[in-house]
């Protein structure tokens, strides 16, 4: 058996499973009389358990290794580190890492995170008391992991079914069921914890500014959420901001009563909402050193020419070459955007883990493509104007893999960190099609 593993990890995840089953079998009979969209609590809290020990069986024996070992191989060490010296685990966990690397020897485990790379160690210091809480089992771990995560998503859930009631099958797909965000987003990985807290984020907002419920525990939410996306990826947060603010803006235009005085304000208060925005991330960006624009922009032309080079072994895409000017940029939006979201397709396969996500890839493709031609094109603009939550899904979807499409050039690193935009991109599409069904007064079957 693997080194990570041990006789707990056969003993163990029949019991934690048993035991999220019941907590799900629980809060869903004690809440779906009133709220029905609770039939899919358990379902979707029972498939997130399922990706999270999938990714595990996949990287201990197809991978042989890789990130979530080496979170849970930190994490472990931590939290062995706490029975031999309990002054320094304290002083590692709450503090500063650096210097405590000396402390570990044979029987604590050595850790592989250990402060030099700040995002990764601020999820070891996540995880570190949920391996202790899975008796230093991995995959008790992962399914705690996978548990505790959970809550950002089924929150997304609920703050879109605010909005759209009539939509709750159509929800869950997007929210609770995509492979990819299933299989990438529920274990020992970064992506669990910051697509949880993208969830939690649009949910605190939503209440907080949109339908300003001032209460203290949203602005806990919110500032915690901010804090762990900023923690680990600050990219996702850049791509939030915008949407955000256009969505608060949006909001607050459609509750102008008089058309006419609507219509005049309109562009005046969405340009006010994108240059708040702009400015925003100019701000966010000189205190953020490496994520400044002018860096990412720099950092993407470096990845795309390096990522062309044949020892990458053909796992890689090409959008064709483009400076670090604005305009080179806006010239590669479309083809960034469409391997942001539709990419690898079927024609880019190679190997089996390739061969599922283009699967998924290639449907949403299809009814993509599908809608456009029912919208004929220029009715998405239209919809999307009209709807407030319908405009920052799609802001913050489009605007992420546009980010990503353009920074990654590798399919191995794209299918995983695309992952924050599929919720969004899958529920407005299916926003549009119900809104084009009530506006058209025909069914669209797809």
């Amino acid at each position: 058996m693997n080194n990570n593993l041990s006789f707990l990890d056969l003993l163990l995840p029949p019991l934690y499973i048993l035991g999220a089953y019941a907590y799900g079998y629980w809060i869903t009979k004690k809440n779906i009389r009133e709220k029905p969209e609770y039939a899919y609590f358990t379902k979707g809290l029972m498939v997130r358990i399922f990706g999270a020990i999938l990714l595990g069986l996949v990287y201990f024996f197809y991978y042989k290794g890789g990130d979530t070992v080496n979170y849970f191989e930190s994490a472990r060490a931590y939290s062995n580190l706490l029975t031999k010296n309990d002054s320094e685990f304290w002083t590692a966990w709450l503090g500063n890492p650096k210097g405590q690397y000396f402390q570990f020897d044979e029987t604590t485990g050595y850790p592989i995170y250990s402060g030099r790379d700040s995002a990764a160690y601020f999820v070891v210091r996540l995880l570190i008391p949920i391996v202790m809480l899975g008796c230093h089992s991995y995959f008790a771990t992962a399914i705690l992991t996978a548990c505790f995560t959970y809550g950002g998503m089924w929150k997304l859930y609920q703050t879109f079914l605010q909005e759209f009631p009539k939509l709750k099958k159509e929800f869950a797909i997007a929210c609770l069921f995509i492979p990819s965000c299933v299989f990438w987003g529920s274990g020992l990985m970064k992506d669990s914890f910051t697509l949880s807290a993208v969830g939690w984020f649009t949910y605190a907002f939503y209440h907080f500014f949109i339908k300003k419920e001032r209460k203290l525990s949203f602005g806990i939410y919110l500032f915690i959420s901010a804090f762990i996306i900023l923690a680990i990826k600050p990219y996702i947060f850049f791509a939030l901001l915008p949407g955000c603010i256009l969505w608060l803006s949006n909001n607050l235009v459609k509750k102008i009563n008089h058309s006419f005085i609507r219509f005049l304000a309109t562009p005046i208060v969405l340009t006010i909402g994108g240059l708040i925005g702009y400015l925003a991330l100019i701000q966010m960006g000189e205190n953020l050193g490496q994520y400044q624009l002018d860096n990412v922009l720099d950092k993407a032309v470096v990845t795309q020419k390096d990522m062309k080079a044949d020892y990458y072994g053909g796992k890689t895409y090409d959008i064709g070459e483009f400076d670090a000017s604005i305009s080179g940029i806006i010239l590669k939006a479309p083809i960034a955007i469409f391997s942001g979201i539709f990419r690898p397709g079927l024609w880019d396969v190679k190997n089996a883990v390739m061969l599922i996500s283009s699967l998924e890839n290639t449907y949403l493709l299809i009814l993509t493509i599908f809608l456009l031609i029912k919208l004929k094109f220029f009715g998405f603009f239209i919809l999307i104007r009209k709807n407030p939550m319908l405009l920052f899904c799609m802001l913050f979807s489009l605007f992420f893999a546009f980010s990503v499409g353009l920074t990654v050039a590798n399919f191995g690193s794209l299918v995983r960190l695309r992952i924050p935009e599929l919720p969004f991109f899958v529920a407005g599409v299916f926003m549009l099609r119900h809104l084009y069904e009530k506006q058209s007064g025909t069914i669209m079957k797809f």
